[in-house]
């Protein structure tokens, strides 16, 4: 019987994580109503092997194409494959495998008119459990709150969080050429989707410390340079989108053609 979801594990040299990670699936029993896709981003340590032996599916990039380019290799899979979910969930073991079924649960509330489509998992909400972040990051998470707030008019208490999911005409829209920054998809995107009328909603996450491996955001100075790289590219997407927003259209869920909601 054919799942309808896919959850998407980017991964670039994550070997000493993976297969626990993994493990931490099934013991959750996420492969009952999920497929697991880990993609490959041209690591050059086993991640590839780790997750084959595992038994998931795997896509293995020719290149190190980022991490962003990553996740839209998962969202085109997804578009092709049918799929009315995506779930994308970080390699690193800090997104904790529970995380899983609680996004699903809210994903599947497809009946309500409100109904979310982008989940985000936060670690900031009541009943979340996190740990201690460094001066710089909370700094960083705090400017893109007020920065999503001031365009958006949205809260949004965990800007940066990479523990999404995603309804077909939130994953389909992102798999379209230009509509995802697979440089730095990060808040910036969360500021586009508002603004073209996609529905995004919050829920506490279960998040640990990373045991291995080095975070894009480690140190001082790359949080800082990482929050005026996505400074302007939030700005660039605010500006742009509010210029055309009369024009912007909207996929729905199947469909080919554009239509506004």
């Amino acid at each position: 019987m054919k799942k309808n979801v896919l959850l998407i594990i980017p991964a670039y040299n994550e070997e000493a994580s993976l297969g626990t990670f993994i493990d931490s699936l099934y013991t959750e029993k996420v492969h009952k109503y999920a497929d697991i896709l880990v993609i490959d981003d041209h690591s050059f340590d086993k991640t590839a092997q780790i997750a084959l032996k595992k038994g998931v599916q795997v896509i293995s990039h020719p290149y190190n194409l980022g991490y962003g380019m990553a996740l839209q290799t998962g969202y085109k899979y997804a578009v092709s494959k049918g799929y009315d979910y995506v779930i994308q969930i970080d390699a690193d073991g800090q997104h904790d495998a529970r995380n899983v079924q609680r996004i699903y649960d809210t994903l599947l509330s497809s009946e309500k008119e409100d109904a979310p489509d982008i989940v985000i998992g936060s670690r900031f909400l009541d009943g979340s459990e996190s740990f201690p972040v460094s001066f710089a990051k909370k700094a960083a998470i705090s400017f893109f709150r007020r920065f999503i707030c001031l365009t958006t008019k949205q809260r949004i208490t965990d800007p940066t969080s990479g523990l999404q999911g995603l309804r077909r005409n939130a994953f389909a829209y992102y798999a379209r050429y230009e509509n995802f920054d697979t440089n730095y998809p990060d808040a910036n995107m969360i500021i586009q989707m508002s603004l073209v009328g996609y529905r995004i909603h919050e829920i506490p996450a279960i998040m640990h410390r990373r045991t291995s491996g080095k975070s894009m955001h480690f140190g001082v100075i790359e949080p800082i340079l990482y929050m005026l790289i996505m400074f302007f590219s939030a700005l660039n997407v605010y500006t742009r989108k509010k210029t055309h927003i009369l024009n912007q259209k909207i996929p729905y869920e199947g469909d080919i053609t554009y239509e506004k909601k």
